[in-house]
């Protein structure tokens, strides 16, 4: 259930918004470079540039 993740918030003021912060930026990542062909090389870079 949900509710674990919800106590682990008020007990130890965790949350989940970096990686939803990561997958925001891969999205927009990807959205600006649609279309690519060479994969190996986006791949490289998304690493290059968020790494």
């Amino acid at each position: 259930m949900h509710y674990e993740k919800i106590l682990n918030f008020f007990d130890k003021r965790s949350t989940n918004a970096a990686s939803e912060s990561f997958n925001a930026k891969i999205k927009a990542f990807r959205a600006q470079f649609r279309g690519v062909k060479d994969k190996d090389f986006f791949l490289f870079r998304l690493s290059k540039l968020y790494a």
